[in-house]
């Protein structure tokens, strides 16, 4: 997949948008309506407040927007930012808006949303996830009502990437704190209702500044349960699924002649995440054992069917920086059981696995559990529900071990953040992060990349699992679905019916 460095000689202009063509007089008229499931249900619908990727499934580019955006193929190119021109230093960065764009509620967007939506997010009490986009912003100036000017204190070579990432969503001064329950947005969708538990409905906006969308009507139901995304899709009431939680039914949707069945990417590091902040997991050695004691092949192929693509890092195959890590650390038990005694347990010890509702993380969950059980680690078992996993794992890391998909691209920043989840401290991993920064050059940044990757491999922070597969069944006819997940989107404008 290819990443937009949209560094210093950015300047991104659209191309004029083609009418749409005609139809003849005596054509049927298209469908224009379309129910899209997928497995989990957004806690919350501010794309700046909460890191749930299910936020993203529904709001980016339908309800909400960005400056800049990610394209199915993962490249970056213009939305509400008509062009970008950075100084020639790339610390001073001038952005012209798109004229004639409004909120849905009539308001029209301006340098000032674009102003207190990053300052919003800047702020001391902001729950965004990804607040690495802003902190190198110095000062923000609303020029004019267009133009918007970003002072940063040094240069950042990825800063206009987290420009197109959903935590730069802007928003409306007006309607920013209703944001998670009543979304007001620039995009090409507005809300109609939410049905907590059950579905969301959005309508086209008829105001949008962009291409008229061909479905008028789109419905988000959350399935949760593998086998009924699959009875509804066989049922025909799902047009679509976003990412189908039962591998195992893929030979027999496929058989299936009225849906389409494609096996894309994600940018999803599976991981068994450890808690390095608590004993016994902030000794390296019971790390080092748990990555031992887990067979990563036995785990993808138990969990998703073998659909993953094994890694030995936190890092996607995708990008050219990837270093291929598999084999640096190998399935051995016996090993397991030797670093275990070295470390003051030769006869194990008891952990609690919280596991959120994800079928990977179930179904992986169990096999997990049995292989560290047979090193002498007796493993308890913890469902919780998604608003629980982020409450009491990712927030107030209260934890041993859990099972999760990271979806956001380059985010292997994350181990060089103070206050993660993963309690993991390393100045050497933070001065490697910092080098992706500050990197001059591509060459600079790929090294900076992948001497990150080797290290967070050689402490065994995390045991790296496979990338998640992105199977998306549709329905006959229905075009435009996303193959691959560079970030987790589904943009509805991009679906018609033949």
């Amino acid at each position: 997949m290819q990443h937009s460095s949209c560094r210093l000689a950015l300047s991104l202009r659209l191309a004029a948008l083609a009418l749409p063509l005609a139809l003849p007089a005596l054509a049927q008229a298209p469908r224009d309506s379309v129910v899209v499931c997928q497995t989990l249900e957004p806690p919350i619908l501010d794309p700046a407040g909460g890191a749930a990727a299910a936020i993203r499934e529904v709001t980016y580019d339908n309800v909400f927007e960005t400056l800049l955006a990610f394209n199915a193929e993962g490249r970056i190119e213009p939305r509400l930012a008509e062009k970008i021109e950075p100084s020639a230093d790339g610390l001073i960065h001038t952005i012209t808006l798109r004229s004639g764009v409004t909120f849905h509620d009539g308001a029209a967007l301006t340098a000032e949303d674009v102003k207190f939506s990053f300052e919003r997010a800047m702020a001391p009490d902001s729950k965004n996830s990804q607040k690495w986009i802003f902190a190198p912003i110095d000062r923000i100036e609303a020029r004019d009502t267009r133009t918007v000017i970003i002072t940063l204190k040094s240069y950042v070579g990825d800063f206009l990437d987290g420009l197109a990432w959903a935590d730069a969503t802007i928003f409306s001064a007006k309607s920013a704190d209703k944001a998670a329950t009543e979304p007001v947005g620039t995009g090409p969708y507005q809300l109609v209702r939410w049905n907590r538990g059950d579905r969301l409905v959005l309508k086209r906006n008829e105001n949008y500044w962009g291409r008229k969308s061909a479905i008028a009507n789109a419905t988000f139901r959350f399935i949760s349960d593998p086998q009924a995304q699959v009875a509804a899709l066989t049922a025909g009431d799902c047009d679509a699924h976003t990412n189908l939680s039962a591998p195992e039914a893929v030979p027999q949707l496929r058989a299936n002649t009225n849906l389409r069945v494609s096996i894309g990417r994600t940018e999803g590091e599976t991981i068994v995440a450890m808690n390095n902040g608590k004993a016994p997991f902030n000794n390296p050695k019971v790390r080092e054992a748990i990555s031992k004691a887990i067979d990563r092949a036995q785990v993808n192929e138990g969990a998703i069917s073998g659909f993953g693509t094994l890694i030995g890092t936190h890092f996607s195959p995708n990008h050219p920086a990837y270093v291929d890590l598999t084999g640096a650390v190998k399935h051995d038990p016996a090993a397991a059981k030797r670093l275990l005694a070295e470390a003051g347990y030769p006869n194990g010890f008891s952990v609690t696995l919280r596991l959120p509702p994800p079928a990977y993380a179930q179904r992986g969950g169990e096999i997990v559990a049995a292989m560290l059980g047979q090193v002498g680690i007796k493993v308890s078992i913890e469902p919780v529900q998604w608003a629980q996993w982020l409450e009491r794992v990712f927030r107030q890391r209260d934890y041993d071990l859990t099972i999760i998909a990271h979806v956001e691209p380059l985010d292997i920043n994350i181990y060089a953040r103070d206050g993660y989840y993963f309690g993991y401290v390393s100045e050497a991993v933070k001065a490697a992060v910092a080098r992706t920064k500050s990197a001059k050059t591509e060459a600079e940044r790929i090294a900076a990349f992948q001497e990150t990757q080797r290290l967070i491999t050689a402490d065994h922070v995390n045991v790296y699992l496979f990338m998640l597969p992105k199977i998306t069944v549709s329905r006959a006819g229905l075009k435009g679905m996303w193959n691959n997940w560079p970030v987790p989107a589904n943009p509805l404008a991009q679906l018609n019916w033949e």
